[in-house]
């Protein structure tokens, strides 16, 4: 049986903090808030994860635990694999080497999901999968701390995706240790010549020699809130031409802030050009005439800025549940007159925009076209106040 694994509370983050970067730290939290019974405390929870006061948590095979706001105790139980189970997800890892590569560095690969599922696997929770509980007064299914407790989750898996199998019943060092008996092949590093039929090393016994080193563990990382100070970048008066120290100091600042992302997420976002301008407008100010696409960055990011410039067609429960949300949030009333396009809902002024992480963003109209206007909700009936 694996042993728990524990982690250090989070520090209190900004109200603009995202959760679960991650496709598989999404799909988390899309088990639990569609197995929410009161959105007003998923709002709630959201806006308590950021807060700083969710202890240390401590992730064991089924369960997630830690201790909130008046000693009250938080868990959330998931259902273990069963040794069946166990041995057709391993049939699947081992089925190809970039499954065992791609876990290794941290990564979950869709395909690899999609075949556990295809073998009966429920690695990723399903509506239901997720079972809160917590010693507070309240009855909400989750209460507020359980629901922050499973958004704070996501940033665990965001960084390791082997905190979920651990939840599953099984953790990285038994999984390493089942491909091990197996004598599982890896595939060659990038770039080798294996022209030769170079057998190479199956990818966790290297691990696992690496790990059995007699090496110092590595220093912790530097606190992810310190600021970074561009260095002072004045160019000398015989200087070549197109050397701009402003701009260097531009980069420099966007390399800590990339640095930083990595030690705290693992990985990059993969970003287009486009992204990747708008994203630097945002971070520094920088005066490129991207003033919409700015705004639609600094409130949801990359899928912020995708809702602002592309128009696309939900699947249709998605709206319904929406529109049922709507309804529930007006408490009876007749909500407000709505135009409907694709995923566009226009009310008056306001328009609200479903985008493809399953959030809604506020828009309102200027002279010039729509404009973001605040950061987005899974109820869109949160947002109509604008």
């Amino acid at each position: 049986m694996n042993a728990a694994r524990g982690f250090p509370a989070f520090p209190p983050q900004s109200a603009g903090a995202r959760f679960a970067t991650s496709w598989w730290g999404r799909a988390w939290i899309k088990a639990m808030e569609d197995t929410s019974l009161d959105h007003g405390l998923l709002r709630k929870g959201r806006a308590y994860a950021k807060t700083g006061q969710v202890g240390p948590i401590t992730v064991s095979p089924g369960r997630i635990a830690a201790v909130a706001e008046s000693d009250y105790d938080t868990v959330v139980r998931v259902e273990q694999l069963t040794d069946a189970a166990w041995e057709r997800f391993l049939d699947q890892v081992a089925a190809k080497a970039g499954h065992i590569a791609a876990l290794l560095d941290r990564d979950m690969p869709h395909d690899l999901v999609q075949a556990a599922e295809d073998a009966a696997v429920p690695l990723l929770p399903a509506v239901g999968d997720l079972e809160p509980e917590c010693s507070c007064p309240d009855w909400g299914h989750p209460c507020k701390h359980a629901a922050a407790l499973c958004y704070q989750a996501s940033w665990l898996l965001d960084a390791d995706p082997f905190v979920l199998l651990l939840m599953r019943g099984r953790g990285e060092r038994e999984l390493i240790e089942a491909l091990q008996r197996r004598d599982v092949p890896a595939a060659p590093p990038r770039g080798e010549d294996t022209s030769q039929g170079s057998p190479g090393v199956p990818a966790a016994v290297a691990f696992a020699r690496q790990a059995q080193r007699d090496t110092p563990p590595l220093p912790e990382p530097p606190p992810f809130d310190v600021a970074f100070t561009p260095p002072a970048l004045d160019a000398p008066a015989d200087a070549a031409p197109g050397v701009e120290p402003a701009a260097l100091r531009v980069l420099a600042a966007s390399a800590a802030d990339r640095a930083r992302h990595v030690l705290r997420h693992g990985r990059l976002p993969e970003l287009t050009e486009h992204q990747d301008l708008v994203r630097l407008a945002a971070d520094h100010d920088l005066p490129l005439g991207l003033d919409a696409a700015v705004q639609a960055w600094r409130y949801g990011g990359a899928d912020g800025l995708e809702t602002l410039e592309t128009a696309w067609t939900p699947p249709r429960r998605d709206l319904a549940r929406a529109q049922a949300l709507l309804e529930a949030g007006w408490e009876g009333e007749q909500p407000p007159r709505m135009r409907a396009w694709r995923n566009r809902w226009t009310i008056g002024d306001l328009q609200l925009r479903y985008g493809r992480d399953g959030r809604w963003y506020p828009f309102t109209r200027r002279e010039d076209g729509w404009w973001p206007a605040g950061a987005p909700e899974r109820d869109p009936a949160a947002l109509i106040g604008l």
